[in-house]
């Protein structure tokens, strides 16, 4: 798909838990059309990176600016309302709470309440899965399920970036490609991706461009068909001897 340009710049972007050093200069972008893919091991910063776009915390050093404006200091509330959405690690659904209603909970600080039920159905259609478990309760349904759902709601925030972290995590082969298939088919109808995956192999199949993350560094980075056959990634990542 043709990039028209960057939504998002993350610049040399440093970022501590205390005193330990979790980012280390990490600078990436997302171009408008684009599916990125962030890799790495566990603990090379793959999230630490989508907190600190999303706000949940502020890089000591470095900028991140979304659609031209600086977003380095924003507040998690006005990023969202800015037009990112993420689907977080874990999904961190509202259990208790039906399928519906989590959707709704994705869309509650939209002021065009009256497009909901579009945005509704278009989840649905994404995920027909979810349509036939919409009054069921969140916490009562499969791993695959909750991941639809917890990708559903973040898209009833009418995301201009979307923001997924490890998406495959614990689930079944099926649910992994269909999830994947989805993914595809969100950014083809016109929102940029940025996604966070241990699956190496899936997310480099899916993505335009990818970035290899290794303890708070970009070690790598390029178009994802290049990354795909590249040695280092292939022995580190794709467990190729």
């Amino acid at each position: 798909m043709s990039a028209a340009g960057p939504i998002l710049e993350v610049e040399a972007i440093q970022a501590f838990y205390g005193t330990i050093q979790a980012l280390k200069g990490v600078t990436l972008q997302v171009n408008q059309g684009e599916i990125v893919t962030l890799i790495g091991a566990n603990g090379a910063g793959k999230s630490t990176t989508l907190r600190t776009i999303n706000g949940l915390m502020h890089p000591k050093a470095g900028k991140i600016r979304f659609e031209g404006q600086d977003i380095t200091t924003t507040p998690p509330h006005q990023i969202v309302a800015m037009g990112i959405s993420q689907s977080p690690e874990g999904r961190k659904l509202f259990p208790r709470m039906s399928v519906t209603e989590n959707l709704e909970m994705g869309a509650f600080q939209r002021k065009d309440k009256e497009n909901f039920k579009d945005d509704t159905e278009r989840v649905f259609e994404y995920f027909p899965r979810l349509y036939e478990r919409r009054t069921q309760k969140a916490g009562t349904m499969s791993g695959g399920e909750q991941q639809m759902c917890a990708i559903g709601r973040a898209l009833m925030a009418r995301p201009k970036l979307l923001m997924l972290d490890e998406p495959s995590m614990g689930l079944a082969p099926v649910f992994i490609e269909k999830i994947f298939e989805i993914v595809v088919q969100i950014n083809k109808d016109g929102t940029p991706v940025l996604l966070v995956e241990q699956n190496a192999l899936m997310a480099l199949d899916v993505a335009n461009r990818g970035y290899v993350l290794e303890t708070g560094r970009v070690a790598l980075e390029g178009p994802a068909a290049e990354l795909k056959v590249n040695d280092r990634v292939r022995k580190t990542y794709l467990g190729e001897g």
